[in-house]
């Protein structure tokens, strides 16, 4: 006849097992937390005042620009204030269509433009990582620029963290975008028709609120493209800081021309003189250009 085993002696042994493994795992949680802090103390070491400085314009840029461009009477005046009355006039010509095909077309090609940003982004976070393992070969890289500066180890590493900080916020305006071209196609799919309408001011109500998640989602996307930019402006810190403040200042100064003074703001204002040519049709030349009255001589 077996007799069982003492449970006594396994259950100190397996509590003494625990105990160790517990100690351990603290133990190498602290040399990692001080590990950090070194590398953290490290790349500061090496942070000149200029470093400092750029840091410090880099974020006054990427977000001052943010709240200047999308909010307020300079948002009006800019892109993101035009792009919204058209996007208001598409809202209240949706509900005339008897089926909004087109408008389901139209918000389509969107979402695919924006899962594409989206999903190249997950490709780009994806290999900065793994750039973080190689920092040997990029330091070569970076020394062989001219007027690049050496730094340390953990000052390179905070410069790739630094461009994924920003990739990942690009991320997320992608796919926050996304989700709201999704209520938009939620928002087409119950639009009231014209004739079933049952007063003016619910037909204004609805295309008011097409119009504003529209926009909502078209100024994530923007944001999202504008956090590239920024992202270019970041690969200057790899050569000195003087050139990531410049690089810097022309992005911000790029964006600004782009959506207050370009071309395309000028000809959705309808203030943009379009360069008009002469045709040729079956021997005969035609002008395309608008008449203008003559002044009548007295």
């Amino acid at each position: 006849m077996c007799s069982r085993p003492a449970k006594g002696p396994r259950t100190a042994v397996s509590a003494d097992t625990n105990r160790s493994g517990d100690y351990t795992q603290r133990k190498a949680s602290r040399q990692f937390g001080r590990v950090d802090l070194e590398k953290l103390m490290e790349a500061l070491s090496y942070t000149t005042v200029v470093d400092a400085v750029a840091i410090v314009i880099f974020f006054s840029c990427w977000i001052g620009y943010r709240f200047f461009a999308d909010s307020g009477e300079s948002g009006r005046r800019g892109l993101v204030g035009i792009t919204h009355e058209y996007r208001l006039m598409w809202a209240m010509e949706t509900s005339t269509r008897d089926i909004p095909v087109a408008c389901a077309s139209l918000v389509n090609n969107l979402m695919q433009s924006v899962s594409f940003y989206a999903s190249t982004t997950i490709y780009i976070i994806a290999g900065l990582i793994a750039v973080i393992g190689t920092i040997d070969r990029l330091e070569v890289f970076t020394a062989d620029l001219p007027f690049a500066t050496i730094g340390s180890r953990a000052l390179t590493e905070l410069k790739i963290l630094l461009l994924i900080l920003i990739f990942v916020v690009a991320y997320f305006k992608f796919t926050w975008s996304l989700r709201q071209f999704n209520f938009l196609c939620i928002l087409i799919g119950a639009a009231p028709q014209e004739r079933n309408t049952p007063s003016k001011e619910y037909w204004q109500q609805s295309a008011k609120r097409m119009a504003r998640i529209n926009s909502q989602a078209g100024n994530e996307f923007h944001r999202g493209v504008r956090a590239y930019y920024y992202g270019i402006a970041t690969l200057g810190w790899f050569i000195n800081a003087w050139v990531f403040i410049g690089a810097t200042l022309w992005i911000t100064w790029i964006l600004y021309h782009r959506d207050f003074h370009s071309k395309a703001l000028q000809i959705l204002r309808d203030q943009y003189p379009p360069n008009f040519r002469d045709i040729t049709l079956n021997d005969q030349t035609f002008s395309l250009a608008p008449k203008k009255d003559k002044a009548k001589v007295d």
